[in-house]
């Protein structure tokens, strides 16, 4: 555990932010202790460094906690994405510091104006507040979630997790019912789609599809799938969704 104190130090974060982003919960500590310190945890700290990586982004706060806050997220993408736009921004910072070195060498005559381009990195930038904010999929999540409070976010999480959890008991009974082409695992995979279509936007067999590969990518949220309904669900789920996009065309 942190103290909103040492957070501040390692993270580079103020006092005062984190107290805000508590306030608004963006941010909230993993306990508070009776003489009020807020504490953290491992995992807060992980929700603060996906905070700091949309707000690259220039996603506004709002934005970010409705991204952080959907059951779908993914944080190994956003991940891999962020270590993309920081690689890209480390080779701009280096050509820049290799042109300089160049103009004192030739004492000011070095006139590649090349390096002053930044317009691949602000690119993948764009793609990427684009792939986590623009779609219509996201537009959509954004109005029917806008007036939700923080316990019915929760509550329409917890439901989605217990739809996994009926997909691991079915694969683990056994018998004819426990593959993913039976009825029972078809007829789940129609809630699954009913509840997204119905709680956050319009889930089309294109975007289930995307879906099931993702649950079944290696990464967290496959983590976390198999953690809350056995070993072997999000695998199980993304066989049973491949069945119903290809039968349901």
């Amino acid at each position: 555990m942190m103290t909103v104190n040492e957070v501040s130090k390692k993270t580079g974060v103020s006092i005062r932010t984190l107290h805000y982003y508590d306030q608004i919960g963006l941010l909230t500590p993993h306990e508070v202790t009776e003489s009020g310190y807020r504490l953290y945890d491992d995992e807060d700290l992980k929700r603060l460094k996906d905070i700091l990586f949309f707000k690259e982004l220039e996603f506004t706060l709002k934005q970010i906690k409705e991204i952080i806050d959907n059951p779908n997220y993914d944080r190994q993408k956003a991940l891999k994405q962020q270590i993309n736009l920081l690689n890209m921004q480390k080779a701009h910072l280096e050509d820049l510091i290799s042109f300089a070195l160049k103009n004192c060498e030739e004492e000011g005559d070095y006139m590649n104006f090349d390096v002053f381009d930044s317009s691949k990195m602000e690119e993948y930038a764009k793609k990427a507040k684009e792939e986590w904010g623009q779609t219509e999929a996201y537009k959509e999540f954004e109005e029917k979630t806008k007036d939700n409070t923080e316990q019915e976010n929760k509550d329409l999480g917890q439901y989605l997790l217990s739809i996994f959890v009926k997909f691991g008991k079915l694969m683990a009974e056994g018998g004819p019912a426990s593959v993913p082409e039976s009825a029972k695992a078809q007829q789940m995979v129609k809630e699954l789609q009913d509840f997204i279509t119905n709680n956050y936007y319009t889930c089309t067999n294109q975007i289930l599809n995307g879906l099931g590969q993702m649950y079944s990518a290696e990464g967290e949220m496959k983590q976390n799938i198999d953690k809350t309904a056995g070993r072997g669900t999000a695998d199980f789920v993304a066989k049973a969704i491949n069945v119903y996009c290809r039968l349901n065309k």
